[in-house]
């Protein structure tokens, strides 16, 4: 009828297409592997594989139900320069089935449950690093400097310390490290 409905141009630099809706198939069945309109763009092979150095960079969000590196790599979600969130309205998981979890920050590390409990379960739980607190003068101790058994003390502003162990609590009297928190 004389109306131009798509164009194909190959040139020597690049394919242009021009038309409502563009489609690659798959040779076998004929399924849509690849598809292009104003609506979106649409990949439908049963694998999207981005071999970029630096992978693969989106401008606004991205939906997906599986994330998964290839096999013996590892994963890794990154973003240099602000914040990494994750948000699930009933609940986020994160497990290491056969290794470590390890969380590191540059200043403070927050766990926060505003309506349950913070459960740590282990046969071991150590606190390092924590500050021990000196028996006041009144406390006779000549033997604190060989101290290894103390007391887990707690300061009002929920700050923990370590106190050398006597016959009764000793945290009243090594309160000093409350007064510098």
């Amino acid at each position: 009828m004389g109306q131009l409905t798509g164009q194909l141009t190959v040139g020597a630099d690049a394919v242009e297409a021009q038309c409502k809706r563009f489609e690659v198939r798959a040779s076998e069945d004929g399924r849509v592997l690849f598809s292009a309109d104003e609506d979106g763009i649409t990949i439908g092979a049963e694998k999207l594989k981005v071999t970029g150095t630096e992978g693969a960079v989106f401008g606004h969000s991205v939906e997906t139900p599986h994330i998964r590196a290839e096999p013996s790599q590892d994963l890794r979600l990154e973003s240099p320069t602000r914040s990494l969130i994750m948000e699930a309205p009933r609940g986020v998981q994160v497990s290491a089935a056969a290794g470590d979890f390890k969380a590191a920050c540059r200043k403070e590390l927050h766990l926060q449950s505003t309506e349950g409990e913070i459960f740590l379960n282990a046969a071991t739980i150590r606190l390092g690093n924590l500050p021990t607190g000196s028996p006041s003068s009144s406390s006779p101790s000549p033997s604190h400097s060989r101290q290894t058994v103390h007391e887990l003390c707690v300061c009002p502003n929920g700050k923990l310390y370590l106190s050398p162990a006597g016959a009764g609590s000793t945290c009243q009297s090594s309160s000093n490290i409350c007064l510098w928190s």
